[in-house]
C-alpha cells in the first residue's frame, strides 16, 4: 500500500500528507540538482528515486486537487511541482541523450505555459515572478532543442513583456540579468534562422542513409567496427552567440550527433524562402514525433561551458572509464585565438577557454589529451591554431587518434558573416553543409528559391553517399578511419569535412592557399581528395544551380558547358 493511502486510512488531513510529500521531494531534488551531467550510471538510482517520489506527488495532487485548494494550495505551487518534473526530464535527456526525456520535459512545460500556473500573484510577489522567468528560460531551451519554432516566438514575446513589467512593478529589484537573457535569445534566434533548419541537423532517415545500408569497409582495412558512444562538446568565443550555457556551435554539434525522431521533418508548400527564412507558407509538421525503435541509442553527450582544464580532464577521465569496448569518444572543441603561454617545447599553442590573465588554467594543450589516447578518440578542433594538435598523433599511447582540424584562417565570405553573429563556418559545414555553401557565396534564406535549394540538396546528398562508397571500397583507407566509417554519425561528419575541404580548395578568393583549408589526420586516400575530377564536378553542379560558378576555379576539363545538360536533368 502506498504511503499516501496509509495516511488517508489514518485520518491524517490530505494537506498534511501533501506537504510531507512536497518536503520529501524537495530534499531529494536538492541532492541531485547540481550533480554533473557527465556522471551517468553511478547516479541512476538517485534519479529513479526522485522520479518515483515526484510521480507519487503529482498523482496525489491530481486526485485531491479540490481538497488541497480548499486547504490553501496555490496554483503557482502546482506549477512549481510540474516545473521540477520538467527539469528532471530535461536533466535526464542531458545525461542520457534519450530524446524521449526531452519530449516528456516539453509536455510538462507546455502544460504550465498553457494553463498559466504562475499567473496568480505574479506581480504581487517578486519570488513568483522569478519562478515564471526561470520557467520561461528553461522552456525556451527545450523548444530550441526540439525545434518548436512556432512556440519559441510566443515564449520570447512573453519573456520580453514580463521582464519589462517586472522592472516597472518591482522597482527595488534588479532585473538586469533577465534583460541579458532577452538579448541572448534574440541573438540566438537570429543566428538559428529557419534557413539553417530547412532540413534537420539531426540524422534523419528520410534524408540520410539507414545505418543498415551503409557500405562495409573490408576486414583487411578495418580490423574492428567502432561506434560513437560518447561526445564532449565545448566552445568559448568572446561575444559568441549563446543562450544559457548552450552556444550556437555546441547547439549545432549536439543535434548533428542525434537521430531525428520524427518520421518526416518539414512539409513545405512554398516555393520561396520568406523574409524571415521560413519556408514559404509551410510550417513545421511533426507527423511522427516518436523514436524509431530499430535505431540504436543516441551517443551520450557532455556539454561543457567554458571549462577549466581540471574540469575538462575530469570529464574526459570519467567518460573514458565508462566507454564501452566498441566505443569511440568524440571531442569537439571550438575556441577563438591561440595561446602559447606555458606550452611545452613540442607544443606550439593551445585552446583558451577563459580570460587571458589566468596563466593557462583554462588552456587546453595537445598534451592534455595524451592520457586518453589509450581509448579510441575523434578530435574535432575548430580554432585558428588547430594544426598544433597534429602532434597528438605522433605521441599517442595505444590508439591512433582521428582528427578533423579547421582552417587556420577564415575565407572572405560574400555575405555579412562573422562568428559573433553566425557561429563558426567550419562547424556549420560539418552540421549544415549546403547552408554553409550558400552563405559562403553570399546567399541567405531571403533570396534562395526553394525549388533550386531542394535540387541542390538532392545533388549533395547523392554525391556524399557516392563519396562514402568510394571511401569504404578504397584499399588505401587508413585503418583509423576504416574502423569508424561504419558509424553513421562519424561517416557523415567525415564526408561533410571532405565537402568543406573541396569547396575551399576551389573557392576563388583563397585558391591554392593552404591556410584556408581544413586538415584531416590521418590523411585520406588521394583518390578522394580534391582536386579530383569527380569532386570538382559536384561543386560545379552545385554552383551552377545557384548561378555562382564565378566564385570557383576549376580544372580546364571541368567546365560549365560540359555539365549544363546534367543540371537540367536533376
Amino acid at each position: 500500500m502506498s504511503q499516501p493511502q496509509q495516511h488517508l486510512n489514518s485520518n491524517i488531513p490530505v494537506s498534511e500528507i501533501f506537504w510531507t510529500l512536497v518536503d520529501k521531494a524537495d530534499k531529494k531534488f536538492s541532492k541531485i540538482r547540481d550533480l554533473p551531467y557527465y556522471q551517468r550510471s553511478r547516479h541512476d538510482t538517485y534519479f529513479s528515486n526522485v522520479f518515483k517520489v515526484y510521480t507519487q506527488l503529482w498523482k496525489f495532487q491530481q486526485e485531491n486537487r479540490q481538497k488541497l485548494i480548499e486547504a490553501g494550495l496555490k496554483r503557482w505551487e502546482i506549477g512549481e511541482i510540474a516545473s521540477r518534473i520538467g527539469q528532471l526530464y530535461f536533466g535526464q535527456y542531458m545525461r542520457t541523450s534519450d530524446f524521449n526525456y526531452l519530449s516528456e520535459s516539453y509536455i510538462f512545460y507546455e502544460a504550465i505555459f498553457t494553463r498559466d500556473y504562475f499567473k496568480d500573484g505574479l506581480f504581487q510577489d517578486v519570488s513568483i515572478a522569478n519562478k515564471q522567468l526561470r520557467f520561461l528560460a528553461r522552456f525556451l531551451t527545450v523548444c530550441l532543442l526540439l525545434n518548436r519554432r512556432e512556440v519559441l516566438q510566443k515564449l520570447v514575446d512573453q519573456l520580453k513583456v514580463l521582464v519589462e513589467e517586472c522592472k516597472r512593478v518591482f522597482q527595488d529589484s534588479d532585473f538586469k540579468e533577465w534583460k541579458v537573457v532577452v538579448l541572448e535569445i534574440g541573438r540566438f534566434l537570429k543566428a538559428d534562422t529557419a534557413f539553417m533548419n530547412v532540413r534537420p541537423l539531426r540524422y534523419s532517415l528520410v534524408l540520410d542513409s539507414h545505418p543498415d545500408n551503409l557500405p562495409h569497409v573490408p576486414v583487411a582495412v578495418a580490423k574492428r567496427n567502432l561506434k560513437l558512444r560518447d561526445a564532449v562538446l565545448s566552445s568559448f568565443h568572446h561575444n559568441e552567440v549563446k543562450f544559457s550555457e548552450l552556444t550556437i556551435d555546441t547547439f549545432r554539434m549536439l543535434q548533428s550527433l542525434e537521430w531525428e525522431p520524427s518520421g518526416s521533418f518539414y512539409q513545405s508548400s512554398g516555393s520561396k524562402l520568406s523574409q524571415n527564412g521560413a519556408a514559404g507558407t509551410g510550417r513545421v509538421s511533426y507527423l511522427q514525433d516518436i523514436a524509431d525503435p530499430t535505431l540504436p541509442a543516441n551517443p551520450r553527450k557532455a556539454i561543457l561551458y567554458r571549462p577549466s582544464l581540471t574540469h575538462f580532464v575530469a570529464v574526459l577521465a570519467t567518460i573514458c572509464e565508462e566507454l564501452p569496448l566498441d566505443g569511440v569518444l568524440l571531442v569537439y572543441l571550438s575556441a577563438s585565438g591561440a595561446g602559447s603561454s606555458g606550452a611545452g617545447h613540442n607544443e606550439s599553442g593551445c585552446l583558451n577557454f577563459g580570460s587571458r590573465g589566468d596563466k593557462g588554467s583554462n588552456c587546453i594543450y595537445p598534451s592534455d589529451f595524451l592520457p586518453f589516447t589509450r581509448r579510441p578518440l575523434l578530435l574535432v578542433i575548430d580554432n585558428e591554431n588547430s594544426k598544433a594538435f597534429k602532434v597528438i598523433a605522433e605521441a599517442s599511447k595505444g590508439e591512433s587518434v582521428a582528427m578533423l582540424l579547421s582552417p587556420s584562417r577564415l575565407p572572405p565570405i560574400a555575405s555579412d558573416f562573422s562568428h559573433s553573429s553566425n557561429g563558426s563556418l567550419f562547424t556549420m559545414f560539418l552540421t549544415a553543409p549546403l547552408q554553409s555553401f550558400c552563405l559562403l557565396l553570399g546567399f541567405s534564406g531571403t533570396d534562395i528559391d526553394l525549388d533550386l535549394y531542394n535540387k541542390a540538396e538532392t545533388l549533395l546528398s547523392s554525391s556524399l553517399n557516392n563519396w562514402g562508397m568510394a571511401l569504404a571500397s578504397s584499399d588505401t583507407l587508413d585503418p583509423v578511419w576504416g574502423q569508424v566509417l561504419g558509424d553513421p554519425f562519424i561517416r557523415r561528419l567525415l564526408l561533410r569535412f571532405i565537402f568543406c575541404q573541396t569547396v575551399l580548395t576551389l573557392y576563388a578568393p583563397v585558391y591554392n592557399q593552404n591556410e584556408f583549408l581544413p586538415t584531416c589526420v590521418p590523411s585520406l586516400p588521394t583518390l578522394v581528395l580534391p582536386p579530383s575530377y569527380t569532386y570538382q564536378s559536384v561543386i560545379l553542379h552545385l554552383a551552377s544551380i545557384f548561378s555562382a560558378t564565378k566564385h570557383f576555379i576549376f580544372s580546364e576539363d571541368v567546365s560549365p558547358e560540359t555539365i549544363s545538360t546534367n543540371v537540367d536533368q536533376l
